[in-house]
């Protein structure tokens, strides 16, 4: 069974220029986006949860309990976000956007050497995925 914790480099996108198109995100906002190539750490320090998105764009860091709900800062606004342990190489992030009450949320499923999350949106048709590998 694979690790969650860890660090984990991006390297490619499924979909996501048209994911971002669907949600709202203006034209440069979605190629800067999509041309990052974040990297993703994941830390667990007792009941508590750190993801810690680095790329060239900014700095995001979401720190939380399972299971309770915190708030995410976002460019435009603050979402409403609980994240749950599927089984042992999975969590899901269920979110609201509280101004439009839109659903949202990320899928992360954890290999030996990989983490896919997968993007949803109620506005997109398609999710999209980002892709990141193990760093050892």
């Amino acid at each position: 069974m694979p690790s969650i914790p860890g660090k984990y480099q991006h390297y490619k996108n499924e979909n996501i220029d048209d994911y971002f198109a669907a949600v709202g995100v203006p034209y440069m906002g979605r190629k800067m986006m999509s041309m990052s190539s974040p990297l993703m750490e994941i830390t667990v320090d007792g009941d508590m949860m750190f993801i810690k998105n680095t790329s060239l764009i900014r700095t995001i860091e979401h720190k939380f309990k399972l299971g309770e709900e915190y708030e995410e800062q976002m460019p435009n606004t603050v979402i409403k976000s609980v994240t749950t342990m599927v089984n042992d190489n999975e969590l899901v992030t269920k979110s609201v956007i509280p101004e439009t009450n839109a659903n949202c949320g990320r899928h992360y499923l954890f290999s030996d050497d990989e983490c896919v999350v997968t993007l949803t949106h109620e506005k997109a048709n398609t999710p999209a995925k980002r892709y990141f590998r193990r760093v050892k």
